[in-house]
């Protein structure tokens, strides 16, 4: 092979990039799109004809061709935490006086930064190469994005860097004219359209086709450098200017300020300019720029102490309610949805807004005609706010007798805001039923999505949530987009899910007021499904957050034919209907109910958990009569309030340690 061959293909590589930096991260392209296409059909026919010459790296490699069968999860080398919001500048100051009052006095200065509305996502570089993108997740694991990633044009696939291994954490967004395009095909093709451009950039970001990804024309902002899961640099603006000399996105509306004047000036600023930003944001990022005074800082159990997030407040519009449509739930709970006339708020345009139920449409006062002020809370939620002008055709809104998807009868239990659809087959519950049943944190199926279920259901190849367990490799590769491959991996996940524990059993269930903490409780008291089902409710009230209200409902469920009859099909299916308490039943904490409440001073949430748990101990969410102790720390708000209210002994770290150190009963 000729050496010239060689160079020439690293030539062209090294000419793509830079173009690509030019139009894609700094929007200043030298050359034309036609011209660009030239450059990347030589170098694929080049590469073509000399496959030995390709690397992962080639500009050409954007865009895989196969499709991928799930996510894989992946640790974050540390945390990705949320931040704490401040909602004005009251907020904001008392935020200032913390970190002022922490550091002891010591001069700091912030750098602020535009809040991105998109998809947090850290990409990793290994001698300059990308070798791998995982979503934020949970903040300790997420899940591999990489091929999706890739082709992301404002991500560099190679950078120079004297580094060998670093991360970099960044936004994953979609501009406004992507998304508006998107959503404009969308409509041609008959698609419900997305809300908003930030679920547009989850959702791009986590189809299975990273051909479809490519075609979302997502963007990716960095904001952090990181080394071995620790930042890189003595200072978070010298990171941002790092990261920009190395070829990545970095938002140029940033600043560093010497005060939190400065970041009330800045802020102030870009909530007047937001609208003529090509992206959403949502307000500011305020960081203590030097990472020796952010580790003095320190976390919460949640959120760093050295930054917070300005939101800016929710925008509002006027509209008309053209109609009040109703919406049946998985619960069987119907919401009515208000149908807008069309307006723009903070950019997006909105003709829909929740009215959640009854109750609230009477206490708006709210009928059909009427001008209506609605508001994105959060710029995302669009729900009204007060009616701004009663309509000169109003039409008052009654709730329908019967389910507006299957006919079922209506019920409106006494002391409660919704009405509900009684009939367990409607088929709009089924859907949400299997969709909550297939869930991540409930039986994770996956592979078993909207898509998969419309068709099951509208096919009519599954009557009942236990009917999932009955389908065959036949009846899937039937379905559109269903390839053998890709059929197994569902009956796969599907098998996978008889081994999910009771308490993930009695989650999917989906009894009302029956959440994951719940089930644990549950089947911590009961050991099987068969006594929790059997139980009376006074019974049912022994179990740790067990009350009146929860008790009924799980009675009424087991009470209910259809959902005895769904039980038996998934004991034949095989599920696990029987528990093995994993808590010790000696120990120092043996019989005792602990509260956590504020942030410990060196035990986080979960390893204080732990701890308890060892010990024979539970730990419960909510201080009540059966509560041995509150374990209070930093900044303990009401639960702490509660506990003196009621005579609840309260402990710090230090007694709870050396309570766990004992062998016998502490109390």
């Amino acid at each position: 092979m000729p050496r010239d061959v060689a160079a020439q293909i690293e030539q062209l590589r090294e000419a793509l990039r830079h173009h690509e930096r030019l139009y894609y991260v700094l929007d200043q392209p030298e050359i034309s799109d036609a011209e660009y296409d030239a450059l990347m059909r030589e170098l694929r026919e080049l590469e073509a004809h000399h496959p030995e010459l390709a690397t992962q790296d080639s500009p050409t490699q954007r865009v895989g061709g196969k499709p991928r069968e799930g996510f894989v999860k992946v640790a974050h080398s540390s945390p990705m935490l949320s931040l704490d919001n401040a909602l004005d500048e009251v907020e904001l100051r008392d935020f200032d006086r913390r970190v002022r009052e922490l550091l002891g006095g010591a001069a700091y200065q912030y750098v602020t930064e535009l809040k991105l509305d998109g998809l947090s996502m850290a990409a990793h570089y290994r001698d300059g190469q990308f070798v791998q993108a995982v979503t934020r997740g949970d903040g300790v694991v997420g899940e591999d994005v990489t091929e999706n990633a890739r082709t992301i044009r404002s991500l560099p696939l190679r950078v120079k860097s004297a580094r060998t291994e670093f991360e970099v954490r960044g936004e994953t967004v979609m501009n406004r004219r992507a998304f508006e395009r998107l959503n404009a095909e969308r409509d041609e093709r008959g698609l419900s359209r997305f809300a908003n451009p930030r679920n547009a950039a989850a959702g791009s970001l986590r189809v299975l086709e990273p051909a479809i990804t490519a075609s979302r024309r997502l963007d990716y902002y960095t904001y952090f450098l990181y080394v071995d899961g620790e930042q890189a640099t003595p200072r978070h603006w010298e990171a941002l200017e790092e990261l920009a000399r190395m070829g990545f996105k970095v938002n140029p509306n940033r600043k560093l300020c010497r005060d939190v004047d400065e970041v009330l000036a800045f802020c102030a600023e870009w909530e007047a300019k937001r609208e003529h930003l090509p992206y959403e944001i949502d307000g500011v990022v305020v960081k203590v720029d030097s990472i020796a005074q952010q580790q003095q800082l320190g976390y919460t159990a949640k959120a760093p102490r050295w930054a917070i997030a300005y939101k800016y407040p929710a925008r509002q519009a006027l509209t008309t309610v053209e109609s009040i449509e109703v919406q049946v739930g998985r619960t069987g709970a119907l919401t009515p949805v208000a149908r807008l006339q069309p307006v723009e708020v903070s950019g997006v345009t909105v003709s829909r807004a929740t009215l959640h139920n009854e109750d609230e449409i009477e206490r708006l006062g709210l009928q059909i005609g009427d001008m209506v002020v609605i508001e994105r809370s959060g710029d995302v939620i669009p729900k009204v706010v007060r009616v701004q002008a009663q309509g000169s055709w109003r039409k008052p809104f009654q709730m329908p007798e019967e389910c507006p998807v299957c006919g079922g009868k209506i019920v409106r239990e006494e002391g409660e805001a919704a009405s509900r659809c009684i009939n367990t087959n409607c088929p709009a519950r089924l859907k949400e039923s299997i969709l909550h049943f297939s869930a991540r944190g409930v039986m994770n199926i996956d592979g078993l999505g909207d898509a998969l279920v419309d068709q099951l259901v509208d096919r009519g190849l599954v009557h009942s949530v236990a009917d999932v367990y009955s389908l065959t490799m036949a009846q899937l590769v039937a379905l559109e987009r269903m390839a053998a491959k890709s059929a197994g991996n569902v009956l796969a996940n599907i098998e996978k899910s008889k081994q999910r524990p009771l308490p993930r059993v009695l989650t999917a269930l989906g009894i009302r007021f029956v959440g994951e903490r719940t089930a644990v409780f549950l089947a911590e008291a009961f050991g099987s499904l068969d006594r929790i089902a059997r139980a009376t409710p006074e019974e049912l009230q022994r179990a740790e957050e067990v009350g009146p209200k929860v008790a009924e409902s799980i009675c009424e469920f087991f009470a209910e034919p259809h959902n005895r009859e769904l039980v038996e099909r998934l004991r034949a299916a095989g599920l696990k209907f029987e528990y093995e308490t994993k808590r010790k039943k000696g120990g120092p904490f043996a019989g005792l109910t602990f509260v956590l409440t504020g942030t410990l001073p060196n035990l986080s949430r979960e390893e204080a958990t732990r701890v308890i748990e060892a010990g024979g101990g539970k730990v419960s969410g909510s201080v009540s009569r059966k509560t041995s102790y509150v374990v209070a720390g930093e900044e303990a708000g009401s639960k702490l309030d509660k506990a003196r209210g009621m005579g609840v002994k309260v402990i710090d770290e230090k007694r709870l340690l050396e309570m766990a150190s004992r062998q016998t009963d502490s109390r």
